[in-house]
């Protein structure tokens, strides 16, 4: 069930990278996020990070906040700007 509900969500990042890309001004291969629990930052990050376990943790709480409903139009990850930013650097992504 895991595996499947990890499709789910990754279905669900290209439906709005779609969308993201058609809205906004985000390059071929890359996905814009919101970051933040308050304030939200938008963030443009390589597709490739979605293949990553540590940002998939990040879309599964995601998931559980907002659902597939996103209220700034895009992915929006409810983390604090500095851990985003500190998990990224990790991950060579930014």
């Amino acid at each position: 069930m895991g595996a499947y509900r990890l499709q789910s969500i990754v279905a669900s990042a290209k439906q709005l990278i779609k969308l993201n890309n058609k809205n906004q001004d985000v390059p071929k291969g890359y996905l814009a996020v919101y970051v933040g629990e308050v304030q939200r930052k938008r963030f443009v990050v390589p597709l490739s990070c979605l293949d990553q376990p540590l940002f998939q943790d990040m879309l599964r709480k995601s998931e559980e906040e907002f659902g597939f409903n996103h209220p700034m139009g895009g992915l929006t990850i409810p983390c604090h700007e500095e851990a985003f930013v500190r998990l990224t650097s990790q991950l060579h992504i930014l």
